[in-house]
Order: structure tokens, then sequence, then C-alpha cells
């Protein structure tokens, strides 16, 4: 597999969506070094991200984010992501290789700039429905992430500036899907992210060794 090094610099657009989640449901699936981050007494935010990154991009692919749950680690606050996919094997490889993610293939269909929905081997994992946003803004973001690489914990920060909208969604997510159980609904809100120009960096290890997950 060919992958660039890091940083990645992609662009394009994305779908975002932001959820309250029982933190009883999605502790199973966060390293215990990590700090559940309450939003609510018994629930975290969670997030769902989907996107495509196409021309002027380091690789060109679609991709699906599961953040099950905000977390903390010695003063760093950032998501940890359980489930990922995307339709492009290089960069499976460079998740996985550089920033210890667990990219898996998927087949993704975006329909008439109004639904995506993400397929593997046939079987669906999640389908968004998505309005235009009737007002945009121009916006700068930045944040950090959590991933482990044989047993090592990464954090690695992401920059982004994108024109940004809130959109209507309706988000489905079957019981044959590998994160039905962490109980996804309805979003508290969506937001699209148009002329999208992400900057991902190169992880830094915070603690070596020692990160389980339970499976």
């Amino acid at each position: 597999m060919l992958y660039p090094p890091a940083p990645w610099k992609l662009q394009g657009y994305a779908i975002a969506s932001l959820h309250l989640l029982n933190i009883d449901r999605v502790r199973h699936l966060i390293p215990s070094e990590l700090e559940i981050i309450s939003a609510w007494p018994g629930k975290t935010f969670s997030g769902v991200y989907l996107s495509y990154y196409g021309s002027g991009s380091v690789l060109e692919y679609s991709e699906l984010i599961v953040i099950p749950a905000l977390v903390g680690y010695r003063g760093t606050i950032g998501g940890w992501v359980s489930h990922i996919y995307v339709d492009n094997p290089d960069s499976v490889a460079g998740g996985r290789e550089i920033w210890g993610l667990p990219k898996e293939l998927a087949e993704f269909t975006w329909e008439n700039d109004q639904r995506v929905t993400v397929r593997q081997n046939h079987k669906l994992l999640c389908s968004l429905s998505y309005k235009q946003p009737w007002f945009a803004w121009q916006q700068w973001l930045g944040g950090s992430g959590f991933s482990k690489k044989n047993s090592d914990l990464l954090s690695y920060i992401f920059e982004a500036e994108s024109n940004l909208g809130f959109v209507g969604s309706q988000l489905e997510v079957p019981p044959e899907s590998p994160f039905s159980g962490i109980g996804l609904g309805q979003p508290l809100l969506t937001v699209r992210c148009d002329h999208l120009s992400l900057r991902v960096r190169a992880p830094e290890v915070m603690r070596q060794g020692t990160v389980e997950v339970a499976v």
C-alpha cells in the first residue's frame, strides 16, 4: 500500500452530527486510562462524521467516523474513535500504521447531495439523510483525538477551516450494524461543512504499552 506521511491535508465536504449517549453503553469501547467526560449525569457527547475528500487531498476517499464518547487524559480532551470506515485501501493502511486507527473498507453512496449510505459487504452500516443549510459562515476549528497503536496511547491534533451551516438530518443505524449497540438515536444537531480544508497532524505517544480496549 502507498500512503503519504503525516500530516495529511484533505479537502472536500462533510456532515457531522452530535449525539448524547449513555456512558454505560459506551464504556466498554473506551480504554480505562481515558476519563469519559460527562455532559450530563450519566451522559456523554458522541459524534458521527461522514466526509468526502476529493481534488487537492493527499488521498481521495470517503470516510465514516463514529466517536462514542468525549474523553480526557492529563488535561487533553478529545474524541475516541471506535469505528472508522473508508473506501480507499491506502487510507486504511495509513490510518492504521500512522495513527493506529481501526480503519476498515466500506462502500459509500452519495445521493443528490441529500443522502449518504455506507455498506460493508452489502450490509448496511448506516445512512444519513440531510438538508441543505439556509445559512453558512466560515469557521476555523481545531481539536484532538485519541487512538492506540501496539498498546500505546496516542494523541493527535486536527485543524480545519470550512463553511459551516446547521441542517436537518435523519440517521439510520440498523440492528446489524457493528455500532448499533451504543444507542445512537437522532442527532441533537447536524452541521454541513462545505469547502472543507482539513489537516491531521502526526500522533504523539501519551502513554506506552498499557492501553487495552474490551472487544
